[in-house]
């Protein structure tokens, strides 16, 4: 029979888990230890409630690192405080008695377990799936699971040797696992680096906002290379071989991926040439609205009926585009009124540029301005030009409001409003000559009679 029915291999085990308990664990060594790690998670406590209000005034002056880890800078000071010193306070006591070789197994322990826990809440609070997050932990947890039973070392041997060459690269188990771990924090760290510096620019005086972003997407691409970069310079990869094999798929992929790289290339110009920025309010065809977000291959474009809609950036290259915020916020609006040929043309005129300026929107200087445009068929044309600052809010309910106060003006002071008239001249027709002819057999009359006089 095999050990796993024999009852006396179950017995060795249970004897050699006992003896490990009372050599290891019910000695008094274990006890001072127990006794050293409560009275530094009470200075650790002691240390965090000195710290916290310190560390709160501190982050409360950087508002930019709130932006960028917002989580963190909420849950360091209220929960992670106390671990973290913990952590410090049980590693200088690993190390001192290490230092003078004095048994210090249970320190190892509890600084294994509250290592782990504070790992997994700095990671897992930046995560928003859930999945990964528990990933993570159950990995962590293994990690100090193995640490604590002393198997670690011999489990990362094994991993090590587990390789494969591809070429004149080696490529073990462990290295793939390491080199996953370093790519997963570089790029959380790069990430927050990224937004970080968004923030950042975003508070520094006389930067356009086009330049702003155009700063943020370049320092994007160089972490994010850098990160990349770094991985694969750990793992023992070439670079110089991997930039002569990606140029030629990049030859083959570049004719596929035309069009998106034709789109990369036009965001960056258009940021560099600073001619649309967040914020511009610009006509694109039938599409009008204000810039909302400017990516690295499309534009979000909002419209004043909240539709987002998201426009190339090879569009913006090779069409045309109005913006009516490029130089200033200033826009001039037409708007043209009618009126009746019987109407008083000055006064009329004054009532619509009083009805303008009462507008709130609707700028004093420029001053609102009244011009004859032309004699239509039914009515005297006149066109209202006003200015308004905001083009961003919309301009149909600018001219909404004026229309309205011209229309109560006019009611007041009697002047028309034409609407269309036809005349219709007549013409007399030619006389015609009528002729009625009766059958006298079936009329009773005598057939030679005259005909009827014309009409």
């Amino acid at each position: 029979m095999g050990n796993s029915l024999n009852l006396d291999y179950f017995l060795a085990r249970g004897l050699a888990a006992q003896n490990y308990f009372l050599t290891h664990i019910l000695v008094w060594n274990m006890v001072i230890q127990l006794i050293v790690v409560g009275c530094l998670f009470i200075l650790a406590r002691l240390a965090a409630e000195a710290v916290r209000p310190w560390l709160r005034r501190l982050l409360a002056r950087h508002p930019l690192v709130e932006h960028a880890l917002p989580k963190l800078t909420k849950l360091i000071p209220t929960k992670l405080l106390t671990p973290i010193f913990a952590v410090v306070f049980l590693w200088v006591a690993l190390s001192t008695a290490s230092h003078w070789h004095r048994p210090n197994h249970g320190i190892r322990i509890f600084l294994s377990l509250i290592l782990a826990w504070v790992i997994i809440r700095l990671l897992t609070s930046q995560m928003k799936n859930r999945a990964l997050a528990r990933l993570v932990s159950i990995i962590i947890w293994s990690i100090a699971a193995l640490d604590i039973l002393h198997v670690l070392i011999p489990v990362l041997t094994l991993l090590n040797g587990i390789d494969l060459s591809v070429g004149t690269v080696r490529l073990t188990a462990l290295s793939l696992i390491q080199g996953g771990i370093i790519l997963v924090v570089l790029f959380w760290v790069a990430r927050k680096i990224s937004v970080f510096f968004q923030h950042w620019i975003q508070t520094v005086e006389h930067v356009t906002p086009s330049v702003q972003v155009l700063l943020h997407k370049l320092l994007s691409i160089l972490l994010f290379t850098l990160v990349i970069s770094g991985v694969l310079y750990y793992l023992g990869i070439n670079l110089t071989a991997l930039a002569v094999f990606s140029g030629g798929i990049g030859l083959g992929i570049g004719f596929g991926l035309q069009k998106v790289f034709s789109n990369l290339i036009s965001g960056l110009i258009i940021l560099a040439d600073k001619s649309i920025k967040p914020g511009d309010v610009i006509q694109l065809g039938d599409t009008y609205g204000r810039i909302n977000h400017l990516g690295g291959r499309y534009i979000s474009v909002v419209t004043r009926d909240a539709k987002e809609y998201l426009i190339p950036n090879e569009d913006l290259i090779t069409n045309q585009v109005v913006n009516w915020s490029y130089s200033n916020n200033l826009l001039r609006l037409k708007i043209p009124i009618g009126i009746g040929y019987s109407s008083n043309i000055q006064h009329a005129m004054e009532l619509m540029r009083e009805a303008a300026a009462e507008a709130p929107r609707v700028l004093d200087d420029p001053q609102p301005a009244c011009l004859i445009t032309g004699f239509g068929e039914n009515a005297i044309n006149l066109e209202l030009r006003v200015w308004i600052p905001d083009p961003q809010n919309g301009i149909a309910s600018v001219k909404s409001e004026v229309l309205l106060g011209v229309w109560k003006r006019f009611q007041v002071h009697g002047i028309d409003l034409p609407f269309p008239q036809r005349v219709l001249h007549h013409k007399s027709l030619p006389e015609l000559e009528v002729a009625v002819r009766t059958r006298g057999r079936a009329a009773g009359l005598n057939p030679e009679a005259e005909p009827a006089p014309p009409l």
